[in-house]
């Protein structure tokens, strides 16, 4: 599988993550075996390590940031830490959404049962009405949505469509298996419709302000012909 590349530098490289990928394999994992990690898979393509400065879910695709020495994390961690760096994701979310709005809910915490602030900001792009029924309905109705989290939880984008009646097409965990099952059984698409599309920022190395992107993958191609957005 090759990676796309999206920009490289002395310090750093940004890459599309294709869905269903994991960013690097759990100590003692099981699936080490079965499948590459998206380091491993970046070690294959350019014949060198590179350390994540952040994370994406397994099922999530679009841009990541990572260093080329372990030296230089901490300085680009900081930018997430500080909130100096602008995320946009895009989603295919049920129903019809608001044109704009602040989802400002806690997030509770991986294994854990302490909540934390979670806010993010929503804007609806694109709206569609399918002549397709979905129980309990005869048509179907989406969004594009464009997200940007203030905060950077587990699940965070994921949790809060759910909690506005909006869950993302092809969450499994948090979405609508009926819609999901339509998805795949009208058009064969059974990934999360998910994706981190920009990161801005400014280089904590050589000042360049940088604002990134991430094509959409090959399914949202063909979902925004099917949907003509």
């Amino acid at each position: 599988m090759n990676i796309d590349l999206i920009y490289e530098d002395d310090y750093c490289i940004c890459v599309t993550k294709p869905n269903d990928v994991v960013v690097h394999h759990a100590y003692h994992s099981r699936n080490v075996i079965h499948e590459q990690s998206l380091l491993q898979l970046l070690e294959e393509d350019f014949g060198k390590k590179f350390y994540p400065v952040h994370r994406l879910d397994r099922r999530t695709s679009g841009i990541i940031l990572l260093t080329k020495e372990t030296k230089y994390v901490s300085e680009f961690q900081k930018l997430f830490t500080n909130g100096e760096i602008q995320k946009i994701y895009y989603g295919v979310v049920r129903g019809h959404a608001s044109e704009s709005r602040v989802i400002d809910s806690p997030v509770k915490g991986k294994d854990s049962n302490v909540y934390k602030d979670a806010e993010t900001l929503l804007e609806c792009v694109k709206t569609t009405t399918q002549n397709i029924p979905v129980k309990p309905y005869d048509t179907s109705r989406y969004s594009l949505v464009r997200l940007k989290p203030k905060t950077g939880r587990l699940h965070q984008l994921r949790i809060h469509m759910n909690k506005i009646s909006h869950p993302l097409i092809g969450d499994g965990k948090y979405g609508d298996k009926n819609h999901n099952a339509m998805y795949e059984t009208e058009f064969g698409w059974t990934n999360l419709f998910l994706h981190a599309k920009t990161l801005e920022f400014k280089h904590p190395f050589t000042n360049e302000n940088l604002k990134l992107e991430s094509d959409f993958p090959e399914n949202w191609k063909a979902l925004f012909k099917q949907f003509d957005w």
